[in-house]
């Protein structure tokens, strides 16, 4: 039994490893090309997470359909240039079917809003930090953290061990690999920001400005987790989904990106490092 749980561990983690690489690669090619190659990626990405969340809280299938318009075009909106108009956008969105989602689907209609906020605002965050004036250097640099994060804290947490985060959300998560997630976002920060100046326009800000701040969206990230895992337990499901051989659904993909998106746009924005 032991012997078949290990072989069955070590396929997961095969197929994690090459689906993780292999998104890796097409997120950073879809980075690289920008414009509305970035942006139809994105607009795929969130368009299926709306649709996991929809399945995961068992929406009508009206609601469904009218979520997918209100993110598609709040996409486009923010493809145009038009990040604000694409805010308001979804937010009318998510209000207008919150509401009237409510006679029908009673405590669940606050869910319709809250997916869209969930899926669309992290969306017309990358989308507009892209299309900044230092946009590719920031936005792989806010991909890169999520990146490190995820897998330094995945090993460090099973290497290490040790005492439990929140058990009672998600029994796998350790307070060493949180560690190790703001340590090795930390140094893969240093790493690209240095492999990056002189070769493509980066914020003319010291290299430990930004190192520092990795650990921050280190946590972020790792609340986004928690946060998904939390969703996932409320409605009695293991995955969001099974698109992705090894990691499940796009949702279980992209958690920890959700809230780093957001909270880079809005810090590169606030601290004037867009341009």
């Amino acid at each position: 039994m032991a012997a078949s749980e290990a072989v069955a561990a070590t396929s997961q983690l095969g197929a994690r490893v090459v689906v993780g690489v292999l998104l890796i690669v097409v997120a950073l090619a879809a980075l690289w090309a920008g414009g509305f190659g970035f942006g139809a990626l994105v607009a795929v990405a969130v368009l299926l997470m709306f649709a996991e969340w929809s399945q995961m809280f068992r929406l009508p299938r009206a609601l469904r359909l009218a979520g997918l318009v209100v993110l598609a075009g709040s996409v486009m909106l923010t493809i145009i240039g038009q990040p604000l108009m694409a805010i308001a956008a979804l937010a009318t969105g998510a209000g207008v079917l919150g509401l009237g989602a409510r006679p029908y689907v009673q405590a669940r209609a606050s869910w319709v809003a809250i997916g869209l906020l969930y899926a669309g605002m992290p969306a017309i965050a990358l989308i507009w930090l892209r299309g900044t004036q230092y946009g590719l250097a920031l936005t792989l640099l806010t991909l890169v953290t999520v990146w490190a994060t995820d897998i330094f804290a995945y090993f460090s947490g099973r290497a290490i061990g040790g005492p439990k985060l929140a058990p009672s959300i998600s029994p796998n998560k350790t307070w060493a690999g949180l560690v190790g997630g703001m340590a090795g976002a930390a140094l893969a920060v240093y790493l690209v920001y240095m492999l990056l100046d002189g070769r493509i326009d980066v914020p003319s800000v010291p290299v430990l400005w930004l190192v520092a701040l990795a650990p921050v969206l280190a946590v972020v990230a790792q609340a986004g987790d928690f946060y998904e895992s939390w969703l996932k337990r409320r409605v009695g499901v293991k995955d969001s989904g099974n698109l992705l051989p090894g990691h499940g659904g796009i949702m279980d993909r992209l958690d920890g990106l959700v809230p780093v998106a957001v909270v880079a746009a809005v810090g590169a924005a606030t601290l004037g490092l867009a341009g």
